[in-house]
């Protein structure tokens, strides 16, 4: 089954203000009908990775079924992780850089690959704010869950 996601993360410009993330999953079914779902959670003090990897693994967790997915992410760090191979030498030298100093946010990373575990996934950089309109809606899905209390959450994903 094909699957697209589109995620953003937003930390509303503080390193240490509210966050937020969203994600939209696309998934065409077996009679190629498109289905969409759009998730958001936020309000957490954290960073702006910490959300674009947050919600990477929100929309990963969100699919019932393996899948061939393809997540579109506005950040670079994210998406330069898997494509080139950082993480593949973060794992191997045991979560270190090649400079010696810890790879930060390594909980989110295993948390990552673990989403990642049963399904195909390419990662593709998108520019954020660039008007692509699914990259547009995570962002405002992401900032307004940034600016919502308590958490808000839309329902899953659920293929048949």
């Amino acid at each position: 089954m094909q699957v697209t996601i589109f995620t953003d993360g937003a930390a509303r410009g503080n390193p240490d203000g509210p966050g937020g993330y969203g994600a939209i999953l696309q998934v065409v079914d077996a009679k190629g009908q498109l289905h969409e779902k759009e998730l958001s959670c936020g309000y957490q003090k954290t960073t702006n990775n910490r959300m674009e990897l947050l919600a990477a693994i929100r929309g990963l967790e969100a699919l019932t079924k393996p899948c061939d997915v393809t997540l579109y992410s506005d950040s670079k760090y994210l998406v330069d992780a898997f494509n080139q191979h950082w993480i593949d030498n973060w794992q191997q030298k045991n979560w270190v850089k090649s400079d010696k100093k810890p790879v930060k946010n390594v909980d989110l990373w295993k948390a990552l690959l673990r989403a990642m575990e049963p399904h195909q996934v390419t990662f593709v950089w998108v520019k954020g704010h660039d008007g692509h309109p699914e990259n547009e809606r995570c962002d405002a899905l992401a900032t307004a869950a940034a600016d919502q209390e308590p958490s808000l959450l839309v329902e899953d994903v659920i293929l048949e």
